[in-house]
């Protein structure tokens, strides 16, 4: 439900691929998700610090790779790819994208990306956006990385940590924070970063927010208004009041916390071991996960995005452990609300993530019809863009719609912490690169207090 659907598909199969060796039984990545399952066993602080010094000094010896890494890497113009899906991109924007400068076919290759981005090397010249923005080095970046992801090298990056011992917090102030306080294998380049944070993003952007820890502040400080930190604090005494019972000796009972993906492509193909991390940092919460949208629910048999065939529109649901159920509903939202298949909402247990709604695009219909369900279940939605113009976008079309007056925000459009740092490309509008989940904002519908009279 976004305007850069068809090119999230060139590069989602790819990281399926990497992902899917993760559960090979020559992988180690096996032993690392089977270590989930071993009892827990309370350390010392002593025996804590020393682990984490050990882990400190590992990583130190590898923060210092080859010098010569970086520039040994090939530039390879995407036409002569030795990789055949990236010489098909490279067809797809010659046939589809059209030149910013003089609205014609792409036919030049930018020298120094090796991506095609004009029509010919004049108008490659007089694109002063192109040209004063250095838009050339974000292009070459996601030609790296491409190739990266086909290299064939190993994707030690994919080699996630096991559940959080006992006494410790991970931090959630940065990537790297988290990347060294979880005891994720080294990211000594961008190309590691890029990789990780490419899946990693969805899970930990949900973590962030919901997260004691949480690095969002409320304003003047940071993003967040006073009504987005109720609804959070709602959501906070569910997740961490079952900690509290149990330390008093009481049953804490209830259903598991929903979070319901409205729009879902991308995050419904990233596998349950992702997901996991964000549940590592509540443990013993339940979760389930809702995708909802036409697209999903990818097949990985004939690898392509299918409705889900179950009697009575119901959804497919897989559980992958304890914590964890995947709902997979491939109806759009406003047609699951009439039905009334997901009441009822409770404010302390639901939210929603829209990953790069496109709310002004061609779906723009179906979220106008979606929105007022949205703001009457009264449910915090956080929303995601691409880049600050993006998000932008989005926001706007929340404060232009007829039902504003409904609308309480609760964040305003920051850059979100944890977006992915892996660079992208819109394949009919090449010269235009992005980062999933760069920027947020958060609203919900307004609700309205008892006045004594």
């Amino acid at each position: 439900m976004s305007t850069v659907c068809e090119k999230k598909s060139h590069t989602s199969l790819d990281y399926q691929q990497q992902l899917a060796t993760k559960h090979s039984p020559s992988n180690p990545m096996v032993l690392v998700r089977l270590s989930a399952f071993r009892p827990q066993v309370a350390l010392s602080k002593t025996t804590l610090c020393g682990r984490r010094n050990a882990n400190w000094f590992m990583k130190m010896l590898l923060l210092d790779p080859d010098p010569n890494t970086e520039t040994e890497r090939p530039l390879y113009n995407w036409d002569d790819s030795p990789h055949q899906s990236i010489r098909t991109r490279a067809a797809y924007i010659r046939a589809k994208a059209k030149c910013p400068v003089t609205g014609k076919p792409v036919q030049f290759v930018c020298p120094y990306s090796g991506i095609p981005t004009h029509h010919d090397e004049e108008a490659w010249k007089n694109d002063k956006n192109y040209q004063d923005n250095k838009v050339y080095e974000k292009l070459r970046m996601v030609n790296l990385y491409e190739h990266d992801l086909k290299s064939g090298r190993k994707f030690h990056e994919f080699e996630f940590p096991g559940p959080i011992p006992l006494e410790t917090n991970p931090s959630l102030s940065s990537w790297d924070q988290f990347f060294y306080t979880r005891d994720f294998p080294p990211m000594n380049t961008e190309f590691n970063m890029a990789v990780a944070t490419k899946v990693l993003t969805y899970p930990i952007t949900i973590a962030s927010l919901l997260h004691k820890f949480s690095p969002y502040e409320v304003a003047p400080k940071g993003s967040l208004t006073m009504e987005g930190l109720r609804s959070l604090s709602a959501l906070r005494y569910s997740l961490y009041s079952h900690t509290k019972a149990s330390e008093l000796g009481v049953v804490f009972r209830d259903r598991p916390m929903r979070i319901f993906l409205v729009g879902a492509r991308m995050e419904a193909m990233i596998p349950g071991f992702c997901w996991q991390q964000l549940t590592y940092l509540f443990p013993g919460q339940k979760f389930e996960f809702h995708f909802i949208g036409p697209l999903a629910h990818f097949d990985h048999k004939t690898k392509q995005f299918t409705p889900v065939d179950r009697p009575h529109g119901r959804a497919l649901q897989q559980r992958y452990d304890d914590q964890i159920t995947l709902h997979y509903h491939t109806k759009y939202f406003n047609e699951l609300f009439e039905t009334g298949d997901l009441f009822p909402f409770d404010p302390y247990l639901d939210c929603f993530f829209l990953f790069h709604p496109g709310f002004q695009t061609a779906d723009k219909i179906h979220w106008e019809k979606s929105l007022p369900g949205l703001l009457e279940s009264k449910c915090p939605v956080f929303v995601t863009g691409y880049h600050e113009l993006d998000i932008q976008r989005e926001y706007s079309w929340i404060r232009m719609n007829k039902l504003w007056e409904e609308t309480d925000i609760l964040m305003e459009p920051t850059t979100n912490i944890f977006g992915s740092t892996k660079l992208d490309l819109i394949d009919y509008n090449p010269t235009e690169a992005y980062s999933a989940n760069s920027h947020i904002f958060a609203f919900r519908g307004k609700r309205y207090h008892a006045v004594k009279t």
